[in-house]
């Protein structure tokens, strides 16, 4: 069962910010060091225009490898 865009997104969102919000996870590293958080900001917007012109079946692919990594290393 294939997902979405959207679906995706969240699901890789979680895995990688866990529970802080995108945005709020590059202004706490802008806060830390702005030189990092420029480049936390530059790594987000690729990853949202990645996600963008990524097919769904990609994204989808690439979210069950990641998730049966996930549930070998437990």
């Amino acid at each position: 069962m294939s997902i979405s865009k959207t679906e995706a997104k969240q699901l890789l969102e979680r895995m990688i910010f866990e529970e802080t919000s995108p945005q709020d996870w590059v202004q706490d590293v802008w806060g830390l060091s702005p030189l990092l958080g420029d480049s936390a900001a530059k790594l987000f917007e690729a990853f949202e225009m990645l996600i963008e012109c990524c097919p769904e079946e990609k994204l989808d692919n690439l979210l069950q490898s990641l998730y049966r990594e996930f549930l070998d290393s437990q």
